[in-house]
This record gives structure tokens, C-alpha cells and sequence, in this order.
């Protein structure tokens, strides 16, 4: 591994770390931001006054996603857009209402499924908690909002020992309801049965249990990640599906500069439930930041020509092929860790990507001598899909799904080539140069 790509990894390293949720992803993002010169705006405010050819901004949406946009000095009506997406969630568990389940002298956490998680993956690892928390206010329509992070292993999901379950090793299904519950603590007299978890999450923001409305938290893997490999080739890790790409749109955003266009990344929540939600990307909201950005120019008849003429780069990662089941993938057009840039391809649009916008990442990539290889998936195991379609069907924009190939996706932990990263890092500062 050479020092460029070890760098790189130390930077995406101290993003897996600090996110522990989506919307500890958007204060990180945020942090990166702001140190190199973005200047906030306010979802609902108007930007006329506040925004100018040459400067740099960023604007957070519900929380738990981010668009940071540069605008050209030489920015008019006739110029074009360049977007780079990625997504701030990961599968996960999430906690319910009233979550404490007591079993057995047990007290067990009760959460959900969040996402397609590989659900074995979360067994008998150390786990923690981070999310957001609502409280009461003054103005119902306005409650306080903490975000918190226990930083500190709390739970875990102990396996059924292969003495009890004989067959384990043959496969098992998992019940989300029954197999998933976390351990939190043993019952003792000094634990109060009612409201335990409340008062250990009031203790943890340092506020009153009664003044908790509600939540949203996250189950999180809290191990940290390692180089692997005789060359530290590999990186292994929580959350590389899909911060991988976070941090690619971070660097582009950050380097990239077009004396006449508009460059934009959008950072959406909620790839990982189908996008259709205020904060993802199968809405409008794309479009209305977008509108915000032109009508403040007086550019809103301008808009429309400038998305046409537009393109889309949706990032997430892509399946590396598996040494143990080449089987399952496409025989000629696979990837492997190393291989750099994945641009995916499904003639059934899971994938964005067509001839035209494929021809585009591939002109960048020989341009600056990136590493990239085409994928598909096999014609009969169609795989996932990506906010790409969605997003460039709602703004009518080209576009091209690209990303870095990882094994074990969807697991609690994942795997990347290490030099990957660089290359995924190198074709977002290309895109927006």
C-alpha cells in the first residue's frame, strides 16, 4: 500500500468513526465542510442575499442529510450541473418504543430491522447506541433536538451454542423478533424495571427522563477497522456501504472547481429502505434545492436546460467477486478488490448507467489514469439497486452508478481494497474539475 492510499484511508477511517449514524455522518461531512471554506444556509430561508458566483455552500435537510454546491465564477443561465450522490444510512437495528424486554433475569433491548443486514453478521460483536432525541420545548412545533453517541460497547446478541443447536452450521434463519434482541443488562435490585432505558438514555444527554418525547437510535458495530493483507491491501471495517462514497463526494466537492457550472454533491438518507422518504432521494427535494440555487440568480426558466445538459454520478458500492463462489458471479464482467472504480451496468436500469454515461466515466478515468472495470450482475441473480435511477429519473438528468467493490456487503462488517479508495476520491475531483 503506498502513502496515497494509506491517507486516504485514514481519512475515511475518521469518518466510519465519528458516523454512528446518519446524522452523526452529516455533523462529520458537515465539520469537513466548513473547515475548507462551505458557509451554512437554512433549508427555509431565502438564499438571494446569502449566496454568489465563486462562493461555496452547504445545507442540511431534516438532519440526516446534506447538498454542498460550489458555484462557478463565471456561472450564468446557460450553465450545467454536476452532481455526485451517496447515501448516509446503512442496515442496521433500530430501537422501538418501550424497549425494554425482560427474559430470564435478562433485560433485553426490543429493535427492528433496518435495511437488508446480513443479520448473522451482528451476532456476539460488541455494539453500541447513537442516534437523535427529541424533547419537550416551550413551542410543541419545535422540540429540542440532542444528538448522542454512547461511544462505548453497551450491547450484544449472544449465538445459540452449537451444544443446543446442532445444525447451525448448516444455515440458520434468524427471527428478527425473537433472535435479534440485544442485551443490555441483568436484572438486579439496583435496576428499576420501569423505564430502565429511558433513565439510562436521560443519564446519557444529561437531561430529564420525563422530558424525552422520542427517538430515533441506531445499533451500531462499534469495532474499529484494520488493514489486512501481506501489503495491508485490504481495509475491514463497519459501515463501508456506503461512507465509502461519502467521503469520495466530500474530497471531489471539496478540490473540484468549474469557473462556469454549478458543483454539487447530495449526501440522501434512506437508500437502504427505497429512497421514499422527505430526506431521500425518491422525492423532490433534489429539485427544490436546486430551484432555491437558480430562482436566487433569476435563473428559474434556466433550470430545466441546465439539468438536460447535467449528469449524475450516483456512488454506493459493488459486489467484488467472492473466491469461495465465483458462481454467482457474471462470467466475464466482475470485479475485485483492487480493481478500482466499479461502473455498473443492468439492463434492467437498477443501474443507471448507459452507453453515453458510461463512455463519460471512462473518458474521465483514462483521462487521469484511474483504475476502473465494468460489472454486471448475472443474468439470473439481478442483484441490488441504487438511489441512481431514482434520482436521475426524478431530475431527468444522465447518469452513471459507480462505486468500489467491497466483499460481505450488508454485513456489520465489510471489506475494501485499500487502494480503491484513492481511486474512487481521484474520479470525484476529475468530475468536478
Amino acid at each position: 500500500m503506498n502513502d496515497t492510499s494509506f491517507t486516504n484511508i485514514q481519512r475515511l477511517e475518521k469518518l466510519i468513526q465519528a458516523s454512528v449514524s446518519p446524522y452523526h455522518c452529516i455533523q462529520n461531512a458537515e465539520s469537513q465542510l466548513s473547515n475548507a471554506g462551505f458557509l451554512p444556509l437554512g433549508l427555509s430561508e431565502k438564499w438571494g442575499d446569502k449566496i454568489k458566483a465563486g462562493g461555496s455552500y452547504y445545507v442540511k435537510a431534516f438532519d440526516s442529510t446534506l447538498f454542498a454546491f460550489s458555484i462557478g465564477e463565471d456561472f450564468s443561465d446557460a450553465s450545467s450541473i454536476r452532481i455526485a450522490s451517496a447515501h448516509t444510512d446503512w442496515p442496521c437495528l433500530k430501537l422501538k418504543p418501550s424497549p425494554e424486554i425482560f427474559s430470564e433475569g435478562y433485560c433485553k433491548l426490543n429493535a427492528e430491522i433496518y435495511g437488508g443486514a446480513i443479520l448473522s453478521s451482528w451476532l456476539d460483536r460488541p455494539l453500541s447506541i447513537a442516534g437523535k432525541v427529541c424533547l419537550k420545548s416551550e413551542d410543541p412545533f419545535q422540540p429540542k433536538t440532542i444528538f448522542t453517541d454512547f461511544q462505548r460497547p453497551l450491547l450484544t446478541i449472544p449465538s445459540l451454542p452449537i451444544h443446543l443447536n446442532k445444525k447451525v452450521n448448516e444455515g440458520i434463519a434468524l427471527n428478527p423478533q425473537t433472535d435479534m434482541l440485544p442485551i443490555l443488562s441483568m436484572v438486579t435490585d439496583g435496576l428499576e424495571k420501569d423505564g430502565c432505558f429511558l433513565k439510562l438514555l436521560a443519564a446519557q444527554i444529561g437531561e430529564e427522563p420525563d422530558d424525552i418525547l422520542d427517538y430515533e437510535l441506531f445499533i451500531y458495530n462499534c469495532e474499529e477497522g484494520a488493514l489486512l493483507g501481506i501489503d495491508r491491501e485490504f481495509y475491514s471495517s463497519p459501515r463501508l456501504d456506503n461512507l465509502t462514497s461519502v467521503q469520495a463526494a466530500i474530497d471531489g466537492i471539496i478540490t473540484g472547481r468549474r469557473r462556469n457550472g454549478l458543483n454539487m454533491i447530495a449526501l440522501f438518507d434512506n437508500e437502504e429502505i427505497g429512497s421514499f422518504t422527505k430526506q431521500g432521494a425518491g422525492t423532490s427535494l433534489a429539485e427544490r434545492v436546486l430551484e432555491k440555487i437558480y430562482s436566487s440568480f433569476g435563473y428559474e426558466n434556466s433550470l430545466n436546460d441546465a439539468l438536460f445538459n447535467g449528469f449524475l454520478l450516483s456512488m454506493d458500492v459493488a459486489h467484488a467477486v467472492h473466491p469461495n463462489h465465483s458462481e454467482k458471479y457474471d462470467p466475464k464482467n466482475k470485479v475485485a478488490l483492487g480493481d478500482g472504480v466499479a461502473i455498473k451496468m443492468a439492463a434492467r436500469q437498477s443501474y443507471a448507467t448507459d452507453s453515453r454515461s458510461v463512455s463519460v466515466i471512462e473518458g474521465l478515468c483514462r483521462k487521469e489514469h484511474i483504475p476502473y472495470k465494468k460489472f454486471s450482475n448475472r443474468s439470473d441473480i439481478p442483484g441490488g439497486s441504487t438511489l441512481g435511477t431514482i434520482a436521475s429519473g426524478l431530475l431527468n438528468m444522465p447518469a452513471a452508478d459507480i462505486g468500489v467493490p467491497v466483499l460481505a456487503m450488508h454485513s456489520a462488517r465489510e471489506v475494501m481494497g485499500t487502494a480503491d479508495q484513492t481511486a474512487l476520491s481521484s474520479l470525484c475531483r476529475a468530475f468536478f474539475c
